[in-house]
């Protein structure tokens, strides 16, 4: 097996990227290695705060590196259409990657189950906003989780109202972002666009997502898990960069560990429902319901029926 790592990385001089998420985890470790093939990266951050700690520390860590903190929260639709219409360059990597996980039940400002509104419909609508942006030969990682395994979607009941349960409804986020990945590559194909959807997840990783979201058994279980079973973040964030730069990754694809929920990037298989196309398409126009944003259809197409599966 070829054992990728961040050596493997190719110079990434002259090109932007943007990491949802970029203060801390597996979007911090993303951010730095980026910067340090001389990528210039966006870090988009909801905390000000906690972004101009980040900041702080990376330009510790790569002193050379092109840094820019913007700020947004994928839980608010208004400031991810603000964030968007700050972008005016060409971007090469757009790295969904900030998330949520398993808090008590919460609703977005605009009324939408926390967890899906940023996880999901956040990632959505900056994906649909930005993709006349991306370069001709660009990249959409929209990292998931192996949690989307036991996820479906709650189509009667997005927002939890008439049962809530944190860790269901982390697996439908997660779960609707594999949807979501495959759908804008079967479009993106069918429109004969070069840009490459590729998904990742990073198997079970030390990050402070299975702490800061979960409360009570869920939070201790997180902790005790990223002690005895995890595996560093560092590990945890090269499959979403093999995602983002490896030659060779096609649209479509899903990196992950090679030993399931540890190890190097391997690509891996979706749960078999996430590869129906019929059930994306109907996520997929709920989504532009919702967000009340269409990607344009200068960069996509609905695919006919023969290339949507």
């Amino acid at each position: 097996m070829n054992r990728w790592t961040v050596a493997d990385m190719p110079d990434m001089t002259g090109k932007t990227a943007i990491v949802t998420g970029a203060n801390s985890g597996l979007g911090f470790v993303s951010t730095r290695e980026l910067a340090r093939r001389g990528a210039r990266v966006v870090m988009a951050v909801r905390d000000e705060r906690k972004g101009r700690q980040a900041l702080a520390d990376l330009r510790r860590q790569v002193p050379e590196g092109d840094l820019d903190l913007r700020l947004i929260d994928l839980a608010d639709l208004d400031s991810v259409r603000a964030f968007a219409e700050g972008i005016q360059e060409r971007i090469d990597v757009l790295m969904n990657n900030a998330g949520v996980m398993m808090p008590p039940r919460t609703l977005t400002k605009q009324g939408f189950e926390l967890q899906f509104g940023a996880n999901h419909l956040g990632h959505f609508a900056l994906t649909g906003l930005l993709l006349e942006r991306l370069a001709d030969d660009g990249r959409v990682v929209t990292v998931s989780s192996d949690l989307h395994r036991r996820g479906r979607i709650h189509f009667d009941d997005l927002t939890g109202e008439r049962g809530y349960s944190p860790m269901a409804f982390y697996a439908q986020s997660k779960y609707a972002n594999v949807l979501f990945g495959l759908e804008l590559d079967r479009r993106l194909r069918a429109a004969g666009s070069k840009i490459r959807s590729v998904l990742a997840h990073p198997g079970y990783s030390a990050t402070n997502l299975q702490t800061s979201g979960p409360t009570g058994l869920f939070s201790l279980g997180g902790r005790i898990g990223n002690l005895l079973i995890a595996q560093s973040v560092d590990m945890g964030a090269l499959d979403q960069l093999h995602a983002a730069v490896a030659p060779g990754v096609e649209g479509g694809q899903f990196i992950g560990p090679h030993r399931g929920m540890r190890g190097y990037p391997v690509v891996v298989q979706p749960v078999a429902s996430a590869k129906d196309p019929e059930l994306a398409r109907r996520l997929w126009t709920l989504s532009e319901e919702l967000t009340k944003v269409s990607p344009p259809t200068s960069a996509l197409r609905t695919p006919p029926g023969d290339l949507a599966g």
